[in-house]
């Protein structure tokens, strides 16, 4: 009888088991089942979606988006029809493809973060974990964003158990090394595991208007007061890499769910070895969508070759 010498790809975050460690990342594969004609969704780790409030949000005005070199720049500003409608109308296509699902919540207000995690108590068990999206503006503190503050970080966190689901804060890079006391406070604040990290500050000037290039004013889900938008793409991901490090390095028994940059199965191993037990995919799907797919398959051929026999071996062993 022959061994089956397929490398073990599936891990765990905090208490939820996945089977692989590719996600998507939130923001970038739509409310629901919309990468389905690309890739199999039931193949991935799980489908991180758009993030939801407990209301139906607009978004910010056009131009949202602007490529860079490297990368994009980006000021969507959150549109959603809200948790209920996902609930009822987007979140079925996902159960019938197949598809683990991460919930993603954000809010304006304290209050708008307990309200939508109580409503995601009623979504199906498809739903394995809420993904509480911090790095948005309190408009309650002047549009500073909650993940900037350890004490706002703390009590969202808190008043999220509603959801009766395991939660993942994804947090801020623009802290600088203040990244792993905001990632303590998630922690003391009931998350399981976080979500490192969100997009960097930027601003794009178009040389012959001389205006910004994005139609929001300077602040969106991603970006803060004055900053014009958030930039991610391979342009970030050194950049991910030693934020996800600091964090790991710090707290070493936090879960730690990667994004920033990923496009190839090196990225993906990279994150690992910081500390990292999964990763999202975002900017890439922008270009091709089947990059989720590839880089699952990419990950096993990885493995394999290198005699990685699970991928959970290479979390955290870095020679650093």
């Amino acid at each position: 009888m022959v061994k089956d010498r397929r490398p073990d790809l599936s891990t765990r975050v905090g208490s939820v088991s996945l089977k692989s460690p590719i996600l998507t990342a939130s923001g970038t594969a739509g409310h629901g089942a919309e990468l389905g004609a690309f890739v199999d969704l039931a193949s991935l780790g799980a489908v991180v979606v758009k993030s939801l409030a407990s209301y139906a949000w607009d978004g910010n005005p056009p131009v949202r988006v602007h490529q860079t070199p490297s990368g994009m720049i980006n000021s969507v500003g959150l549109q959603g029809s809200g948790v209920r409608h996902w609930i009822d109308s987007e979140l079925p296509q996902l159960e019938e493809s197949g598809a683990t699902v991460v919930a993603s919540i954000w809010g304006r207000s304290v209050r708008d973060y307990a309200d939508a995690a109580e409503l995601l108590a009623a979504a199906s068990p498809a739903v394995v974990a809420v993904e509480v999206n911090i790095s948005c503006p309190n408009t309650e503190a002047g549009n500073e964003l909650f993940a900037h503050s350890v004490e706002m970080t703390e009590e969202v966190l808190r008043v999220t158990e509603g959801s009766g689901r395991p939660r993942w804060a994804k947090l801020s890079p623009n802290v600088g090394p203040g990244l792993p006391d905001i990632a303590a406070a998630a922690q003391a604040g009931g998350a399981e595991a976080v979500t490192l990290v969100n997009t960097f500050f930027g601003l794009s000037i178009d040389p012959v208007t001389r205006r910004p290039r994005l139609g929001a004013s300077g602040i969106g889900a991603s970006a803060g007061p004055g900053t014009g938008g958030g930039v991610s793409g391979p342009a970030i991901h050194p950049l991910a890499v030693r934020a996800v490090h600091l964090v790991h390095q710090a707290l070493p028994d936090l879960p730690i769910v990667a994004a920033g940059g990923v496009a190839t199965v090196e990225d993906v191993v990279e994150f690992a070895l910081v500390g990292a037990s999964a990763v999202e995919v975002g900017t890439a799907s922008f270009a091709d969508p089947s990059t989720c797919g590839r880089l699952t398959t990419d990950l096993g051929s990885w493995c394999a070759k290198q005699d990685v026999r699970r991928f959970t071996d290479l979390v955290g062993s870095a020679l650093i």
